[in-house]
């Protein structure tokens, strides 16, 4: 018969200090693994939590983000004057154009250049990207040398605050509000009037973003693109779009926090090793004892796991713990496809910190296998002697 949990409980309890090596080693490889993962789903969520389903983005075919994309007036035009024939109505339907560049901004914290979309916009944007909502000041004027910024980059990007003025090719712009955008990409973004500053870079855009009846006028879309000889372009679900845009550092981030979590989880697994050896060491009477009292070598084996599962457990709690004071911290990196940064909040999930705490375990068992498999054959005769 197996031996009672609250046994192992009481073991754990009693020689907590033996314990504490491997518990305080498996909480650092846990709270690690746990950031790294939180910080991964932070930048996945911003990135696919932009854009709506019934909103398709026409980019130039094989650019890889709207930076690198070219939409043409004449194809614009003709674009829109498609949907509205094929839809019956008299109007195009509800449509922006946008041009999307980078600039180099210095950062608050060191000083340093990094990359910030500037995108300009008609005014008509705000209800083409549903969800964006003033959060102080106003929305720009158009025809006005007037920006409105994104939260998250407030605070992380210098001269970006309510009143300040950011210059773009030597033009101010004065920015008049804060916006957000319910968590999405556009909150690390700089918006400015298209008319403006668009007319710079000529009478297209980088992208247009269109309103659709349903998702599967999307797929029509493309293929009416596609059979049109002069047009390099593809029709997107714009929130298909920037999911794609988050798969490669969303995959580097997910595999550094992988290989991170290895190395230093074998030196957890070593630690618990140690410390569950050295438990056996100490307890060869009381291992002679239950074996005089009936108990089989399978039981002691699955009991000596268990303990050193328990202690990979309370481990792998501290490290969650310590993992979730960073849920919703905000950071940055950059986007590979547009070469800017995007800030984002660290999101401790409760699947990751299930997969945490399974990981915890994982690496409590295989610490305490193989010296509770030493413990399980130990004689009685030779345990009660070295005892």
């Amino acid at each position: 018969m197996p031996l009672p949990l609250v046994y192992n409980v009481r073991n754990v309890r009693v020689r907590w200090p033996v314990a504490l090596l491997a518990v305080s080693s498996i909480a650092l490889v846990v709270a690690v693994f746990a950031v790294l993962m939180a910080m991964s789903q932070g930048f996945q969520s911003a990135l696919r939590g932009t854009g709506r389903e019934d909103n398709a983005i026409v980019v130039s075919r094989g650019s890889n983000s709207e930076v690198t994309s070219r939409v043409e007036l004449e194809e614009r035009k003709a674009i829109l004057d498609h949907l509205a024939s094929a839809r019956g109505a008299a109007d195009p339907p509800l449509a922006s154009w946008e041009w999307v560049s980078v600039m180099a901004l210095p950062r608050t914290s060191d000083g340093k250049r990094t990359n910030v979309v500037l995108r300009t916009v008609p005014p008509q944007a705000l209800a083409v990207r549903t969800g964006i909502r003033i959060l102080s000041g106003r929305v720009l004027t158009p025809g006005l040398d007037e920006a409105i910024v994104g939260r998250r980059i407030v605070d992380r990007v210098r001269g970006l605050r309510l009143g300040d003025t950011v210059r773009y090719r030597r033009r101010p712009l004065k920015v008049v509000g804060v916006f957000d955008s319910e968590g999405a990409v556009f909150e690390s973004e700089i918006w400015a009037d298209f008319d403006t500053l668009g007319g710079r870079r000529g009478p297209g855009s980088s992208s247009l973003v269109v309103r659709v009846a349903s998702p599967a006028e999307i797929a029509e879309l493309d293929r009416w693109i596609g059979q049109q000889p002069d047009m390099r372009l593809r029709a997107v679900s714009e929130r298909r779009y920037y999911e794609e845009q988050a798969g490669p550092v969303s995959k580097a981030i997910r595999a550094l926090g992988l290989l991170v979590s290895l190395v230093t989880g074998v030196g957890a697994v070593f630690a618990a090793m140690n410390t569950m050896y050295r438990i056996v060491a100490s307890r060869t009477r009381e291992i002679g004892t239950l074996r005089a009292l009936g108990f089989s070598r399978r039981a002691i084996l699955l009991s000596f796991v268990t303990e050193s599962a328990l202690v990979g457990l309370t481990g792998g709690v501290l490290g969650c713990l310590l993992a979730s004071t960073l849920n919703g911290f905000t950071t940055s990196t950059a986007n590979l496809q547009s070469f800017s940064e995007v800030a984002f909040a660290f999101r401790v999930t409760p699947p990751i910190l299930a997969s945490s705490l399974g990981f915890a375990l994982t690496m409590g068992a295989l610490g305490g296998l193989l010296p509770a498999a030493r413990a399980a054959r130990l004689p009685i005769a030779r345990a009660v002697r070295e005892g």
